[in-house]
């Protein structure tokens, strides 16, 4: 078989949802505005807690590294998304297919790191509450970011350099909505099997990890929870647990169908579906999840519009 990927002038098409779809007008302008709200709230989320010096405080700092990693991660996708379809032609060159698939990869890293360490956040918050601003001081929680960023680039390096090596012949059409590892495998005229078993051993590795940790954590922090003698503070503590594991949910859902799940039991349409979720979806619940159940958010956002109540007269 013909050797096409043999200069970085050659282009994958990718044939994702639009072109699968009997509507894809409609497809384009609903993923577009889904775009838009959740650059719109990812971005108010982040104002506020700029402005507002009351959410100027370990979990807020965290949410705003979450909602910058949202943003990231429905850019990737969304715009060239829209440019395709006016375009009529969905195309990605192999550089750019390496791109594409680096920043997803490192997108989806960092969120995987960022939910356990806030949920760490929460452990030490309910655990140890006279000790909080030591164990988060301001330089612990940029050393958590920093290394969230580093490992999940650093992962991301490995698996883009070494899964565009591989030569690719025949059909350039990759069955989904962008350059992701399982997908681009189908076009290898080589031998993937054990590259594959390496990405699943390091997916479940890269997944399961923080999963545990977050489950750990919330286990312990449920429990002083209901161990609380007062019913505002128990109320309060539930609320913010219930938001974040909700998050958590929403995310470690998707991530495991996508990559946990073995090769057989996936489809094109599947996991295209799955892609649109974590990618698109997600980054538009994460801060309606936050905010809408959050009475310091909600406060900050009336601050803001001027709806809050007035300044003490001095």
């Amino acid at each position: 078989m013909e050797l096409w990927n043999t200069t970085l002038e050659n282009s994958f098409f990718l044939i994702g949802i639009l072109q699968d779809s009997k509507y894809p007008g409609l497809i384009c302008a609903t993923i577009t505005s889904l775009y838009l709200v959740a650059v719109t709230s990812n971005g108010l989320l982040l104002l506020l807690i700029a402005m507002d010096k009351r959410l100027h405080v370990p979990m807020y700092f965290l949410l705003s590294q979450l909602s910058l990693t949202d943003m990231l991660f429905t850019t990737i996708i969304s715009p060239k998304t829209f440019v395709d379809y006016f375009r009529g032609q969905s195309t990605i060159s192999f550089s750019g297919c390496g791109f594409q698939m680096f920043l997803i990869l490192t997108s989806g890293g960092v969120e995987d790191t960022l939910l356990a360490f806030m949920a760490y956040d929460r452990y030490v918050a309910i655990q140890h509450p006279l000790n909080y601003m030591v164990f988060m001081r301001p330089k612990v929680c940029w050393s958590m970011v920093a290394t969230s960023w580093l490992l999940a680039s650093m992962n991301a390096l490995v698996h883009t350099i070494y899964t565009m090596h591989f030569p690719f012949c025949g059909t350039r059409e990759i069955r989904h909505l962008l350059c992701e590892i399982p997908p681009l495998l189908k076009l290898a005229c080589a031998d993937t099997t054990k590259y594959q078993f390496m990405v699943y051993t390091m997916d479940v590795t890269f997944l399961f990890i923080p999963l545990s940790l977050i489950l750990a954590s919330y286990t312990l922090v449920l429990n002083a929870v209901f161990h609380m003698p007062s019913k505002q503070g128990r109320q309060k503590a539930l609320l913010t647990c219930s938001s974040h594991l909700t998050v958590v949910g929403l995310y470690y859902g998707a991530a495991v169908l996508m990559y946990v799940l073995p090769s057989a039991y996936h489809s094109p349409q599947q996991d295209n579906i799955i892609s649109v979720f974590y990618t698109i979806i997600t980054p538009v619940l994460n801060p309606l999840i936050y905010s809408l159940r959050n009475k310091d958010v909600l406060g900050a956002l009336k601050k803001v519009l001027g709806k809050g109540p007035p300044a003490p007269k001095l």
